[in-house]
């Protein structure tokens, strides 16, 4: 009898370590990369295949077993460091990522917002109730958020370089989004042993790069399927506003950006900025600059070669009505432009606009603006603006 017992006892035994085996997913670099538009976890739950049309940011291999590495570098920089990061499914007990990768339990709980571009995310995935805490509500208009942070559902925890540790460990998030170029001030955070992972949507070079980051977030909140769809739709919208303006006759000339500390500061050619003017039937002032980000322009060199731009576009936050008296009373010599003796700055007032909380998720909203500027007869004669308008 005692040798039968420990013959079952054996054998049972057997069973439990290749079962154990069977769920172990042994990653090495290579993995496996499935052919389907989906991944199986161990729990026989599906996830949404992600696939990248335009952001450069991120990228995402799937594994065995709903694991997926995820690699973040600055998009306008390929020699930058890196950030690697192993999403695992919370189901899976048993697994092994490299070890570079930080682990980081899906789907997440709850989440910090550094950016109102990261935020604008959530909201677009109607995901707030995975936000814990914001860094400020300053030039938020989402009713949603407000109310949220008023009974304390969301938890803002300081701006930018002065963020309350306490706080934010009150707030007991996962993970947090940060923007690690930004002035950032993130040792304090640092100290709480909370995953910091970056979110580096706004340093995307196209407009639909930068709306593809939805997916960035629905990979951590398992939204992929959401994500695919809403990304889908916006291309789609961003694509036919582009044809049309690229059937449109004329090209004019557009300038932008403000005097500030006697320099003019403007974007580079190789911008965000530029390539929405392009896609929307215009040609930037800039566009032969080859830089990305911000550019530094004594007065007298940008009005040599804007004066005559047909077009003028501005986006800041003015206490009050913005006017052209405004404009010239910040800088006189901004009335020499043709833009402004033609009234043709197009305008938008972060005071009055949820432009930070919607626009970087909607750039077929931004571009129809534009479009409805430079070339109205190619949109509908009702279209109302709602971002961008010319200043009356």
């Amino acid at each position: 009898m005692n040798n039968i017992i420990k013959t079952l006892g054996l054998c049972l035994l057997a069973c439990l370590i290749c079962s154990c085996k069977g769920k172990k997913a042994t990653i090495e670099g290579e993995g496996q990369q499935p052919d389907q538009g989906t991944v199986q976890s161990a729990n026989s739950k599906t996830t949404e295949k992600i696939e990248l049309a335009y952001a450069q940011g991120f990228k995402v291999k799937d594994l065995a077993e709903g694991i997926r590495l995820l690699d973040i570098q600055d998009p306008q920089n390929e020699a930058s460091n890196a950030w690697h990061f192993a999403l695992v499914p919370k189901d899976l007990q048993s697994f092994e990522v490299p070890k570079d990768y930080t682990v980081i339990r899906t789907p997440i709980s709850t989440a910090i917002c550094m950016t109102m571009l990261q935020l604008a995310d959530f909201i677009a995935l109607d995901a707030l109730d995975q936000v814990s805490g914001i860094t400020s509500t300053r030039n938020l208009f989402n009713e949603d958020v407000l109310q949220r942070v008023e009974n304390g559902k969301i938890l803002s925890i300081g701006s930018e370089g002065y963020f309350d540790a306490e706080i934010v460990m009150a707030a007991n998030p996962d993970v947090i989004f940060i923007s690690p170029f930004k002035r950032g001030g993130y040792e304090a955070i640092k100290q709480t042993g909370i995953t910091l992972v970056p979110h580096l949507g706004y340093k995307e070079l196209h407009p639909l790069g930068q709306a593809e980051w939805l997916k960035f977030i629905a990979l951590f909140i398992d939204q992929e399927a959401q994500a695919n769809t809403l990304y889908k739709d916006i291309c789609k919208r961003y694509d036919h506003i582009k044809e049309m303006a690229a059937k449109a006759a004329y090209r004019p000339t557009v300038l932008s950006g403000e005097m500030h500390g006697g320099n003019w500061y403007a974007v580079g050619g190789k911008s965000f900025l530029a390539q929405i003017f392009a896609d929307a039937g215009a040609d930037y002032v800039l566009k032969d600059d080859p830089n990305s980000g911000g550019v530094n322009i004594e007065f007298e060199k940008l009005y040599a070669m804007a004066a005559n731009a047909d077009y003028w576009r501005i986006l800041n936050s003015f206490p009050g009505e913005f006017s052209y008296d405004a404009l010239k009373a910040s800088e006189p010599r901004n009335e020499l432009f043709k833009a402004f003796k033609e009234r043709q700055v197009i305008y938008c007032n972060m005071k009055r606009s949820p432009y930070y909380e919607k626009a970087p998720v909607e750039p077929d909203v931004l571009l129809s603006d534009l479009v409805y500027v430079f070339h109205p007869e190619v949109l509908p004669a009702d279209y109302k603006p709602i971002y961008y308008k010319i200043l009356p």
